[in-house]
Formats: structure tokens, C-alpha cells, sequence
């Protein structure tokens, strides 16, 4: 696959960090138009108490209006497990279309049986407006985006590239973190460290953004770093590490991790491109499966 790299086009970038989450969503905005995109946008959710709220969102909206913009587009780079997508509640506020790679089939797949969802539930990504293969395009006003097939976290994951920038979801961590686990359902940790040798082939100048980070050892949370970087300083593939190094790794160290604490809401929202599920009566309603996941 020969994608089509630009690196003369330059987008303004606006990150939004979400604390609750550690989650990263970007406004990215053509640097010759008011015409914009949103990656990885974050709904608020008290798990304990069953409350959606949108404060994250609104900032959004906020910054996108204040700014006089566009919004063309609603990004999502995978089905998260650790944060809900706002997408349709922002498509209502701003219009966009909502876009996610065309794996989003085998997601909706595997987990409407695991919540035991009926035949309402449809599993065609008719949910969403877009579903990208690898080496789409899409437009951003006047600048041309594409999308980059990259499994193994999930099997729906998919990095975007906008002129030198690059969205990189899950498939990568800032340097120190590292990359992203491989053992949810559609997992694969030989297929995520040959996605990011797919990521890493862009050129080296190219900017890449972070959908999460921890602040590994304390350090203040990050989210821009480069191609270069990763591939000099990467603590999971950089330097001289080896492919079958990288599977030993993500394998054993996946062994050991909790599941995220919102992947039960997550998931059931995600796959419906952020809608929440109602029941028989339209009252909006997550259901918890036992020993399903």
C-alpha cells in the first residue's frame, strides 16, 4: 500500500486532555480554511451513579464556535474500551460526519454477543456515516486526510494522517509508554508491532499524537512526539528490539493488567458510535455481563 503522504501540509493542532480518562481528543483544523476535524472525542460518565454529562464535549464545542469554525468531520480512531466517544452528541451540535474504519463490523460482531444484544442491534456500521478501508481518503476543507489500517490492539484500529500529522489512537504511547495491550477479542500483539512498523515508515518528521497518556514515573502528561523519536526511544519497539522481543513482551506484560474501568459502558456505546442503548421501554440502559469479557 503506497499511502498519500504530504508533508508540506501543516494543520493547527488543539489538544484536550480529559483527566478522568486519560484520553487526548484533537480539533485539527486546515491551515487554510475554517474547516476543522475531531479525533477521539470524550462523553462524560459517573459509572457508580449511571450519569452521562458532556462537559468534555462542550469545551469542544466551545473552542470549535469561539474560533468561528467547521467541523467536517468526527474521528474515531477504534472502538475505545476506556472512555466513551461523544461524537453524536457533538454531530448535533456542529453537524461532521462520524467516521471509523470498516472493522468496526467484526467489533459489533464479537461484542454483540457478548452483551446479548438482539437483532435490533444492527451490526453493518450503519451507525456511523463513514467507514474507512485502508488508504482512504477524506477531505478537511482544502487538505487531504487519509487512514492507515492498524490492528492488533483491536482488530477495528485505524491511525489517520493529516498532512505531517499523525493520529495515532492506541497503536502507540509517547516513547516512555510504550504501546498499547494486545489481549482484548481481536487482539494480537505480532499484528500490533506490524502496525507500528507501518506507523514508524512514515517519514521521520512526522508529528504524532498520543489518544492517551499516564504520565509514566511522574513526569507531567504528554501527547506530540515524532517518528524519529519512536523509533530511536520507544521502551517497547525502539532501538534494536526485535519483533519476537516485541510479542514476549506485550504478551507477558498483557497477562498482568486489569481491565480498563469503563470498558463494560464503553464498548456497549462505542459500538453504536456513541449512542447509548435504550431497552425494550427507550430508557436508556447499559447491561453488565457476567464473566463475558
Amino acid at each position: 500500500m503506497t499511502y498519500p503522504v504530504n508533508m508540506s501540509v501543516k494543520p493547527d493542532v488543539s489538544a484536550h486532555f480529559d483527566e478522568a480518562t486519560n484520553t487526548i481528543t484533537y480539533i485539527v483544523k486546515d491551515p487554510n480554511s475554517a474547516h476543522c476535524a475531531i479525533i477521539d472525542s470524550v462523553m462524560d460518565i459517573d459509572y457508580a451513579a449511571g450519569r452521562i454529562t458532556y462537559e468534555a464535549a462542550d469545551r469542544l464545542i466551545a473552542e470549535i464556535q469561539s474560533r468561528g469554525l467547521m467541523l467536517d468531520w468526527i474521528i474515531e480512531t477504534h472502538v475505545h474500551a476506556d472512555h466513551l466517544s461523544a461524537a453524536p452528541y457533538i454531530q448535533d451540535k456542529l453537524g461532521g460526519k462520524i467516521g471509523v474504519g470498516e472493522k468496526i463490523l467484526v467489533v459489533q460482531e464479537t461484542f454483540g454477543k457478548v452483551f446479548n444484544e438482539g437483532t435490533e442491534f444492527q451490526r453493518d456500521g450503519s451507525q456511523f456515516d463513514a467507514l474507512f478501508k485502508d488508504g482512504d481518503t477524506y477531505m478537511i476543507g482544502g487538505m487531504q486526510a487519509f487512514a492507515m489500517y492498524t490492528p492488533g490492539h483491536t482488530p477495528a484500529c485505524m491511525v489517520h494522517v493529516v498532512g505531517d500529522a499523525a493520529f495515532a489512537g492506541d497503536t502507540l504511547f509517547m516513547p516512555d509508554g510504550g504501546s498499547a495491550r494486545c489481549d482484548f477479542p481481536g487482539g494480537s500483539a505480532s499484528e500490533l508491532y506490524d502496525s507500528i512498523m507501518k506507523v514508524l515508515s512514515l517519514p521521520d518528521e512526522t508529528r504524532l499524537f498520543m489518544c492517551h497518556d499516564y504520565g509514566p514515573n511522574g513526569r507531567a502528561i504528554e501527547w506530540e512526539t515524532t517518528v524519529a523519536a519512536q523509533k530511536a526511544d520507544n521502551i517497547h519497539v525502539g532501538g534494536s528490539k526485535t519483533r519476537e522481543d516485541f510479542i514476549k513482551f506485550r504478551t507477558e506484560r498483557d497477562a498482568t493488567l486489569d481491565m480498563p474501568k469503563l470498558i463494560i459502558p464503553s464498548l456497549q456505546v462505542n459500538m453504536r458510535a456513541g449512542e447509548i442503548p435504550t431497552d425494550a421501554d427507550g430508557n436508556k440502559m447499559l447491561k453488565v455481563p457476567v464473566n463475558g469479557i
